[in-house]
């Protein structure tokens, strides 16, 4: 009986504190971390070094980011790289396995684990965008065939350090990724945010401070230059997995492989020449980013032209407002209802219709693909030199900003 009654207070104790005796907050601070590694491994390894191909990493980050995603998630780095690749090459199109703007924004949100797992499926997913994963001796007779026997090892061994709190720091880690990835990022940053660049689909910027999600808040940023290792490209933004990458780097474990270009700045060239348009072609976003803050410029003096002629309450007024919040946006990025409202803009501003009309203008440098570079440099000087004859001054200080363009 008495031996009885040690092991029932045995299992008691194991029950209430397993073998740390951790307190609340120290099992607190556990669960932040094993949970922020998650983040990290999904962000550098499986994204960054895998998806994108943006730094190689070595064998021991490698080969730990592996086992611990084996351990806390199940996924599979080849089905996660196929659906990301095929994402990207499907961006917001039916084919797209998780868009929002194809699949609505509450199916992304409460269902992307289930878009992700049904994906994971397509045979035709696979072979055709998992090319260059890992596939050595313990990823074909661990990590594939057995991938929710590493999330299960996870529970022992939170029960076992925890006891019965351990099965609800699982719990945590089980809902973590399809949260923040399946949920926030592949939903909210479809759908809600700021953008830096007017990317060819609706990625959206959810936070300047990549800090919970290890950097993957940069949305925008990463479907621009989605080979870019860094996903902050403003002074004000901060890319966490980065921070990481470049420490990883110092001490040998990583290699960059790609960055985001930066446009730099040298003398005014009296023309545009061939550098100055392989410049503005390889800093294109960058440029028309610039061109956009132009257009809003130029509509905010518009509204202040109608406010001292005491015009802030008119139909005019308001139309300009509109304007102010859309034009630089690129026109199939305008919703519809407003398009009346831009179009009379246009109609009374010639020289808001001139910005618009030189910017489609200016972006044929890099659309027209059928035309020699000698044409594309003449084109550009042509551009120049109309810009800083229209006598609109937004237009003539972008130019000679182009002028000055380097690579």
């Amino acid at each position: 009986m008495n031996e009885l009654m040690i092991v029932r207070d045995v299992l008691v104790n194991w029950l209430s504190d397993g073998l740390t005796g951790a307190s609340f907050w120290q099992i607190v601070v556990y669960t932040l971390v094993v949970t922020h590694l998650t983040i990290a491994s999904v962000t550098i390894f499986l994204h960054r070094a895998q998806a994108h191909r943006a730094l190689d990493l070595g064998p021991i980050p490698s080969h730990f980011f592996r086992f611990w995603l084996w351990l806390t998630t199940g996924m599979v780095t080849k089905e996660w790289v196929a659906i990301h690749r095929k994402h990207h090459a499907k961006c917001e199109t039916v084919d797209d396995p998780h868009s929002p703007v194809t699949r609505g924004i509450e199916t992304v949100l409460l269902r992307g684990s289930e878009l992700y797992r049904a994906e994971a499926k397509n045979q035709e997913t696979l072979a055709k965008y998992s090319h260059g994963v890992p596939n050595d001796w313990i990823e074909r007779h661990l990590y594939t065939p057995y991938s929710w026997q590493g999330v299960a090892l996870m529970m022992i061994i939170n029960l076992a350090l925890f006891g019965a709190i351990g099965a609800t720091i699982w719990a945590i880690q089980m809902v973590w990724i399809p949260i923040w990835a399946a949920g926030v990022i592949n939903g909210i940053g479809h759908y809600w945010g700021y953008r830096n660049f007017e990317a060819q689909d609706a990625s959206t910027n959810v936070s300047p401070w990549g800090l919970i999600i290890g950097g993957e808040e940069l949305h925008n940023n990463h479907h621009t230059y989605p080979t870019s290792a860094k996903f902050s490209v403003k002074p004000f933004e901060f890319d966490l997995g980065w921070a990481y990458i470049r420490a990883m780097e110092m001490i040998g474990w990583a290699k960059v492989r790609k960055t985001a270009p930066q446009l730099k700045m040298g003398e005014l060239k009296a023309e545009a020449d061939k550098a100055t348009l392989e410049a503005i072609i390889a800093n294109r976003y960058e440029i028309m980013a610039s061109y956009g803050r132009n257009v809003k410029a130029a509509c905010a003096i518009e509204l202040a032209r109608l406010k001292a002629q005491g015009e802030q309450h008119s139909a005019k007024w308001q139309q300009f407002k509109l304007a102010k919040r859309w034009l630089h946006r690129d026109a199939d990025r305008i919703p519809q209802a407003v398009q009346s409202d831009i179009a009379g803009v246009l109609a009374a501003s010639p020289a808001l219709d001139k910005l618009l009309t030189m910017r489609e203008e200016l972006r044929q440098l890099w659309t027209r693909t059928n035309v020699s570079a000698e044409q594309l440099v003449r084109d550009l000087q042509a551009w120049c030199k109309k810009a800083e004859e229209s006598g609109i001054a937004e237009l003539r200080s972008f130019s000679m900003n182009l002028r000055a363009a380097r690579a």
